[in-house]
C-alpha cells in the first residue's frame, strides 16, 4: 500500500506490476474498497500494470474534507495517480460510482484513455431523492448501522450461497467508512446525470452489468450504451453488483478479451 497526497488529503493506492506494461488503473463501488480487485490480479498482472485506489472516506484513504464531491475531482484523482504511475495514457475499469467515474474521463479525459469498461453503472443511478435520503440516514445512523441494509443489494443468491460471510464480511469494510464522505457521495450520485455528455467516446467501451443486479439492472446499462453510442452491454447471467468479487475468473476473462 502506498499514499499519494492530493489536496491536502492522503489517498491510499496499490501500483503493481511490470513498469513496461500498460496501465490498467481500476476504480471500486461506493461503500467497498480497492479489495473488490484482489482476485483478478493473478489474472491481469502477467499483462498489465495494474493500479486500484481507495475512493474518499473507504479503505485506506483519508475522510473528504470539503462540502461536495464531485465526478470531476474524483476523476482528478485518477488522473494524478496515473501520473504517478508515468502514464500518459490507460486502461479504465469501473465498477458502479467508479463507473460514474470512467463516465466523466470519457466525457472530459477521453485523449488519456486507452480503453474504458464501465460495469454495473448508469448514465443516472437511483433517484436524487433516495440518494438524499440515503445520504439523511448514513449521516444519523452510521456506516456499520445502514450496511445491513446496503450491503445484501450488492451480491447475487449465487455468491450468498457460495461465501455464507461475503455479506459479514463486507459489512464489516463498509463499517469502517468515513459516513460523511459516504454521504457525499450519495448526494453526487443524486446530481449526476450523464445522458447528455458521453456521445461517441472515440476509444473502445465495453459495458458490464449483472443480471441479478437490483442496484443498476441491465435496464440501466443499455440506457448508457444508447447515451455512450455503444455496443450492446454484456450482461452476466447469475451476478449482481460487483462482477470482480462474484466471478472473479470470469470477469477477468472478459477484460483480457475486451480491454486491448
Amino acid at each position: 500500500m502506498s499514499f499519494l497526497e492530493i489536496n491536502g488529503r492522503a489517498v491510499g493506492y496499490r501500483l503493481l506490476g511490470d513498469p513496461a506494461l500498460p496501465l490498467v488503473v481500476l476504480a471500486h463501488p461506493l461503500g467497498m474498497s480497492q479489495a473488490v480487485w484482489d482476485e483478478l490480479l493473478p489474472i491481469l498482472l502477467p499483462h498489465y500494470r495494474v493500479l486500484s485506489w481507495d475512493l474518499p472516506g473507504h479503505g485506506s484513504s483519508a475522510a473528504w474534507n470539503g462540502n461536495e464531491i464531485t465526478p470531476a475531482a474524483l476523476a482528478a484523482e485518477a488522473l494524478a495517480l496515473a501520473e504517478v504511475a508515468g502514464a500518459e495514457r490507460f486502461h479504465f475499469v469501473g465498477t458502479s460510482i467508479g463507473g460514474v467515474i470512467g463516465q466523466q474521463l470519457l466525457s472530459a479525459h477521453a485523449e488519456r484513455l486507452l480503453s474504458a469498461t464501465l460495469t454495473n453503472t448508469g448514465a443516472v443511478i437511483g433517484t436524487p431523492e433516495a440518494w438524499q435520503t440515503r445520504a439523511a440516514a448514513v449521516r444519523e445512523q452510521g456506516l456499520a448501522i445502514m450496511a445491513a441494509d446496503i450491503v445484501p443489494r450488492w451480491f447475487g443468491p449465487n455468491a450468498c450461497e457460495a461465501q455464507p460471510a461475503l455479506l459479514k464480511g463486507w459489512s464489516t469494510i463498509m463499517g469502517r467508512g468515513d459516513a460523511n464522505s459516504y454521504a457525499l457521495l450519495c448526494e453526487m450520485l443524486g446530481a449526476c446525470d450523464f445522458s447528455d455528455r458521453l456521445g461517441e467516446p472515440g476509444v473502445p467501451l465495453l459495458l458490464v452489468g449483472g443480471r441479478d443486479d437490483v442496484a443498476t439492472p441491465p435496464e440501466s446499462l443499455e440506457h448508457l450504451a444508447c447515451c455512450a453510442e455503444a455496443g450492446e452491454p454484456v450482461i452476466l447471467d447469475k451476478v449482481g453488483h460487483v462482477p470482480s468479487v462474484e466471478v472473479p475468473a470470469r470477469f477477468a476473462e472478459l477484460l483480457l478479451k475486451r480491454v486491448s
